[in-house]
């Protein structure tokens, strides 16, 4: 497997974010495009869970990627327990 490379171009962009600020952005960019779980993206970033999701609410302004699959099973979850009640 070749060994990927980043544009150098990024340093200067990241240079203000701080260390880890490569890191985090490419787990974080995976994460929202749902290639890796929080668990995973948080692991490659090098942060623990919490600072992981503290720095996404802080950059992306959520903490969480919900899949629209994940709401669509709630819902029916609920409507079908709703209806056993009745």
């Amino acid at each position: 497997m070749p060994t990927p490379t980043i544009n150098p171009d990024f340093a200067t962009v990241l240079e203000p974010l701080g260390n880890g600020a490569g890191d985090f952005f490419l787990a974080a960019g995976l994460y929202q495009a749902h290639k890796i779980s929080f668990g995973a993206a948080a692991a490659l970033a090098g942060l623990g869970y919490e600072e992981f999701h503290y720095r996404l609410k802080e950059h992306f302004g959520h903490g969480f990627v919900v899949a629209e699959e994940t709401v669509e099973d709630d819902l029916r979850l609920v409507e079908a327990l709703v209806d056993r009640r009745s």
